[in-house]
């Protein structure tokens, strides 16, 4: 589920900085971005995040800059070799003399910050770990509420879904009760031109003709796709991580809606009517399987 959420703190004059950014991916991808040297503090930083998200692309940025005035270094070795190429352009060209200090410093790696420095005791990196957890941990909370209130409005939208899912289906199966006789009919015709002068009974041909009626028949794939669909509802109501069980219900309601397609007798108006319900309950299900993306 996406989602953005931001914390602060302060530890020895320097103030942390913890982003959180989550978008869908189908299991739980973690990157962070630690400043250099911080390296010791992923495998903690990582955990608390497995502790509150359980899917999403989540990257972590943790930031640190001083509280008040920052010393600033230069690069003379950096800043010699420009004011050297620009004096050589200056008497190739015989332009004015004359250096702009300002426009020097602005130069890209002449002036650099100071970075933080890892603390070198143990007792000192513990407290140092201590202040980055508390600030991820506030930074998860809010993500969290913010993927919360977000979550609410999906599953408004899945239960819309799977209501129109279930109308369409209820629709089918009016439509296959009205379909049956008039496709037993035309195996019936159709058989009967095929076979005749072939001295088959009218009965063998009658039964011939209802047993492919009762492999057209749909019902059974209405039924589990009913069920499918009161599975889904009982996973929305339960909370918890539902995620990779939707997408499993997802795929069987996938497979149900193709098996109606595949028995879809074709030449009846009613035949027709079952086609274009049953390619409905099709794309209904494909923006499901995009939306569940979002659900833990």
């Amino acid at each position: 589920m996406t989602g953005f959420a931001m914390a602060r703190g302060e530890y020895q004059g320097w103030a942390l900085r913890m982003s959180v950014k989550s978008v869908n991916h189908r299991f739980l991808d973690v990157k962070l971005r630690l400043p250099e040297g911080f390296d010791l503090y992923e495998a903690k930083l990582r955990q608390a995040v497995r502790e509150k998200l359980h899917r999403g692309h989540v990257e972590v940025y943790v930031n640190l800059e001083p509280t008040g005035a920052a010393p600033l270094q230069i690069n003379q070795d950096l800043a010699r070799a420009f004011l050297h190429a620009a004096e050589e352009l200056r008497r190739q060209t015989q332009g004015p003399s004359g250096v702009d200090v300002i426009a020097l410093l602005r130069l890209p790696g002449v002036v650099m910050g100071v970075a933080p420095a890892v603390p070198e005791t143990e007792e000192e990196q513990e407290r140092m770990g201590g202040a980055l957890l508390a600030c991820l941990t506030e930074a998860l909370g809010k993500l969290e509420e913010m993927r919360r209130i977000e979550g609410q409005h999906l599953v408004q939208e899945l239960r819309a879904r799977l209501a129109r899912i279930a109308e369409h289906a209820a629709q089918i199966r009016e439509l296959a009760v009205k379909v049956q006789p008039a496709f037993h009919r035309r195996l019936e015709t159709r058989l009967k031109e095929l076979l005749s002068g072939s001295g088959l009974e009218p009965a063998r041909i009658a039964q011939e003709a209802a047993l492919l009626a009762e492999r057209s028949d749909v019902s059974e794939e209405l039924d589990r796709l009913r069920s499918h669909l009161t599975q889904f509802a009982q996973l929305l109501d339960g909370g918890g991580e539902a995620g990779k069980k939707l997408d499993f219900l997802l795929q069987e309601m996938h497979r149900e809606a193709n098996t109606l397609l595949s028995k879809t007798p074709g030449a009846e108006s009613e035949g027709l009517a079952i086609t274009g319900l049953a390619l409905e309950i099709k794309a209904e299900i494909e923006k499901l399987r995009e939306q569940v993306q979002n659900i833990e």
